[in-house]
């Protein structure tokens, strides 16, 4: 799937809200202090007042948060006189938010109450203005199709109709359209020559970047095709299944639809949880920093020849190739090799069914040192992942990185590969490798379709216990 434009366009908007309330402060102070006329009897100290209130930029914008002003469908909704209209209450709500925080606490923000009313003026005034600006770039950005995300639309409703005309009439949905796979009477005649006769044939040759679903027919089938290729799937209900039960609903122009999410964890939660992997990973390198010195210095006088950090290809999110780090645990003859031609080179190819039967495992592992095995039984082998994490490879939690030459033992690799993986899990914290293949397979998925930011944190401090008293290694 391509980037997520609309989540850059979103951070731009939250990037300009928070400089247009710190300027419609400082104009606000500006205002009382140069041009009103009548006398103030407080120091003018314009710049510290405005470092006060960067400091209270968060309640802001956690208030137009709730106001619904960040939401994915800010842009798709060609009524702006609803965002305008929040825009106004959310303005009044946060500065009553910090007169409030300024009686409780006497820090004096506003010294004349005037300063509230020009506040309020002016913070509406810019918001509408920078709010323009983003529309402005973002609408001039898709109407050249670029950031634009290619759209198949899968059924024979009007609803088909609707959204081919409106995808077709407006790039500023951020949509494109692709093809239309439905019966020609629903398909606009000057649109009739994206009509593909198949989805198989729309996902070959249209390569979408998004399916739209306007009947219920194959959904399973759809929504399967949707996830192997990591697209995004809107579901379109009729009229009769617009119910409470179906969930927040989307307006795609005057049409709702369902976006259907693989896992939580999409939209601003992969932007707070990138940035505890960046927090968290950074300090975990300044601890571990000496530590990994010493391992360093040790793999070298072991075999001052062989490389002391190992780099092996694994795939992540959208089955994108990278390197991870680990400090070298084999002997450097085996070091890149699968375990079968490991086994088979060192004379041993009757240990391969044995690591496959006891779930890729065997004990006394003879491809590994002596070093290698107290490494691994203390998890210190993979401290050089956290240099993954930092640069956004993988995360601190996830699922498993996988092996390219194992994904046929995958049957939901899809699935697997809808997030990024982890430098530990809920599979390494139920047992890491007490448990099978098919059980951490399943922990892996349970993660993925029931993610929250409280379970990171739970599997976080249970790695702690898992790694101190070595519960499951090997």
């Amino acid at each position: 799937m391509k980037k997520d434009f609309g989540l850059i366009f979103r951070i731009c908007l939250i990037l300009g809200d928070a400089f247009a309330i710190c300027l419609s402060f400082l104009l606000a102070y500006f205002m009382r202090t140069h041009l009103d006329q009548r006398p103030f009897y407080f120091e003018s100290k314009p710049w510290q007042f405005v470092a006060s209130l960067l400091l209270l930029l968060p309640i802001y914008i956690i208030i137009f948060a709730a106001f619904g002003l960040y939401r994915r469908t800010i842009f798709l909704n060609r009524n702006r006189w609803s965002e305008i209209g929040r825009l106004f209450l959310a303005s009044v709500v946060g500065v009553m938010a910090i007169i409030s925080y300024d009686f409780f606490l006497g820090v004096d923000l506003f010294p004349v109450r005037i300063m509230a009313v020009y506040t309020v003026v002016s913070c509406f005034l810019l918001l509408c203005i920078f709010r323009g600006l983003v529309r402005f770039v973002r609408n001039s950005i898709l109407k050249k199709k670029r950031a634009v995300l290619r759209a198949v639309i899968i059924g024979s409703t009007k609803n088909t109709e609707y959204l081919s005309d409106y995808i077709a009439a407006f790039p500023e949905s951020g949509f494109t359209l692709a093809g239309v796979v439905a019966a020609a009477k629903y398909i606009p005649k000057d649109l009739r020559r994206k009509q593909y006769s198949s989805l198989k044939e729309a996902l070959r040759k249209a390569k979408p970047d998004v399916i739209f679903q306007t009947d219920d027919r194959r959904t399973d089938y759809v929504y399967r095709q949707a996830i192997e290729r990591h697209l995004l799937y809107y579901f379109v209900p009729s009229n009769s299944m617009l119910t409470s039960q179906m969930g927040a609903l989307e307006l795609v122009g005057d049409t709702p639809a369902i976006l259907v999410n693989v896992t939580p964890l999409a939209g601003g939660a992969k932007i707070f949880k990138r940035l505890c992997d960046i927090i968290f990973s950074s300090i975990a390198l300044i601890i571990a920093a000496i530590p990994m010195a010493i391992i360093w210095l040790l793999q070298k006088i072991a075999d001052h020849k062989a490389p002391a950090i190992y780099a092996e290809t694994r795939l992540s999110r959208y089955n994108r190739r990278f390197k991870i780090y680990k400090f070298r645990s084999m002997k450097p003859e085996y070091c890149g090799l699968s375990p079968e031609e490991a086994f088979t080179q060192m004379g041993k190819p009757q240990l391969i069914k044995k690591y496959r039967q006891n779930g890729d495992k065997i004990p006394n592992d003879p491809r590994i040192t002596k070093l290698g095995k107290f490494l691994r039984a203390t998890s210190l082998d993979e401290l050089p992942q956290l240099f993954n994490v930092l640069r956004g490879d993988i995360s601190l939690v996830g699922p498993r990185a996988l092996v390219p030459g194992e994904l046929h033992h995958y049957g939901d690799r899809s699935l697997l590969l809808s997030v990024k993986s982890g430098l530990t899990g809920l599979a390494q914290v139920s047992g890491r490798r007490d448990i099978s293949f098919d059980e951490r397979r399943a922990l892996d998925l349970y993660y993925i379709q029931n993610w929250s930011l409280g379970m990171d944190f739970r599997i976080m401090f249970r790695t702690i216990g898992a790694v101190l008293f070595r519960r499951g290694a090997k």
